[in-house]
């Protein structure tokens, strides 16, 4: 490998440099930053005229020894001194790097419990929730004491685990999950028993919501929001039909009913979670017609009405035969997005429609955006250009977006807590594992679809897309 030394120049000053037969410009720009400060990508390097760039063959320009080239460019704004001195990770207290690294701290197995801690890091996640404990102080009407009690130990376990990265132990709360509900303090031979994930979970909404959690008021002079932190973010409502298949000229029975979850109901057929919850939605009944004077065939038709900011989805996994549960292992694929539009009334539908539109499309329009972006990537060579292309971008999606707001359908909009747009996004993207938490890839999640006796989704909760 041979070298030349040759001269560049810079602000009225000369800097002499050994350049090898395969050296880069990149690399010469390197060399260059290390003598003069300025750097790399506000260098500009000329030889005989000519501007080189990082596709410039230095060995193919003949370049010799004592060739002389030149350097344009300035010195960036040197860095200042910090006001606040830094904080090593090592000095820091347990709850300065809970709050540096933003990952949740884990739950103590405390001997078949997976299924509270999965139910407890799941509903952690919901922020505003968290929020409505803050408020509650256990003094509040409408709840029993044991329904007092377990709210008050959900909200004293979550201000603890937010103060630490460590592992928690939820002892306090697994003994007041059992005082409220001694199903989940049997035991057999070898201790506790193993209990489903959705009894806990059921049975903690349920206490949240008798309990009466309400909505913390936005600052002094707003007004209180109606209802509690369930009825508003996490209930849905559906309109009940049913119709006499034997006698159809008996007239329809029409009635509201609210919902906490949707079922996926999982039989042979089903591939997808919305044909498990079709299936869930739709069914036939048997009970005495009036028309009749006997049983008869009915046809039972639900679908939503009013849809909350945070959709929880079973699947049921489990049925009874004989003398025991029996897991169904079936895979079925469920998605990263949600749109549950057509399982919705046609009222509701008029309502969301146009928002929804409005949000897929922009979504398709920023998707193509992203892909000419990335063709065009190598080809830009003027950062003052990207940045105003950037920044237009951004005033494009704040008008977008506050035109979509616009389309927002009155009623919906004063329904604090209620989805306007029939779309949702898988909320829960990190893996707990009791006391070891850890980030997980979109393609870990669609692992989780069944097909096995091995990992399986049985509770997915979905949050409403964001118009932001």
């Amino acid at each position: 490998m041979s070298s030349v030394k040759v001269i560049v120049t810079w602000s009225g000053q000369k800097f002499e440099l050994e350049i090898e037969d395969d050296e880069s410009v990149d690399s010469l720009k390197a060399k260059m930053y290390s003598l003069t400060n300025v750097e790399p990508d506000r260098q500009k390097l000329l030889f005989k005229g000519k501007l080189l760039t990082e596709y410039s063959d230095l060995s193919a320009l003949n370049i010799k020894e004592g060739s002389k080239l030149m350097m344009m460019g300035t010195i960036g704004e040197l860095p200042t001194e910090p006001k606040e001195k830094t904080l090593f990770y090592e000095d820091m207290t347990d709850k300065q790097r809970a709050e540096t690294l933003k990952l949740p701290s884990g739950l103590e197995n405390l001997g078949n419990t997976c299924y509270m801690n999965a139910t407890l890091q799941c509903l952690r996640a919901i922020p505003e929730l968290q929020e409505s404990l803050n408020s509650f102080t256990g003094r509040e009407a409408g709840s029993n004491v044991l329904q007092r009690n377990l709210t008050v130990s959900l909200r004293d376990l979550y201000h603890q685990m937010n103060q630490t990265t460590e592992s928690y132990s939820p002892q306090s709360f697994l003994q007041v999950l059992r005082s409220a509900f001694p199903q989940f303090a049997q035991r057999n031979a070898s201790g506790f028993m193993q209990q489903d994930a959705d009894e806990c979970w059921s049975q903690i909404i349920s206490s949240l919501h008798q309990a009466n959690v309400i909505i913390p008021k936005q600052d002094s002079n707003s007004s209180p929001i109606e209802g509690s932190f369930i009825d508003r973010y996490m209930k849905g409502e559906f309109t009940s039909t049913i119709k006499c298949l034997d006698a159809p000229e008996e007239e329809e029975v029409v009635t509201k009913e609210y919902f906490f979850k949707l079922n996926c109901h999982i039989r042979v057929t089903t591939n997808f979670l919305q044909n498990g919850i079709t299936g869930a939605l739709d069914e036939n009944i048997e009970k005495t017609s009036p028309t009749l004077g006997r049983n008869a065939t009915y046809s039972k038709s639900l679908r939503i009405n009013r849809l909350p900011s945070y959709l929880t989805v079973q699947f049921v996994r489990f049925y009874w035969k004989t003398d025991r549960n029996i897991k169904i292992l079936r895979k079925v694929k469920f998605p990263m997005e949600l749109d549950v539009t057509e399982f919705c009334t046609d009222e509701l539908k008029n309502k969301i429609l146009p928002v929804r539109n409005s949000l897929l499309e922009l979504e398709k329009e920023r998707a193509s955006s992203k892909r000419k972006a990335k063709l065009a990537e190598n080809f830009s060579s003027q950062n003052a250009t990207d940045s105003t292309n950037e920044t237009n971008k951004e005033t494009t999606n704040v008008e977008e977006l506050e035109k979509i707001k616009k389309l927002i359908d009155p009623e919906l909009a004063k329904d604090v807590g209620a989805n306007v747009s029939g779309l949702y996004e898988l909320y829960e993207w990190i893996k707990y594992d009791d006391d070891k938490v850890s980030i997980v890839t979109e393609e870990d999640i669609q692992k989780l679809d069944g097909g096995g006796d091995w990992h399986i989704a049985y509770i997915l909760l979905y949050k409403s897309k964001q118009i932001a």
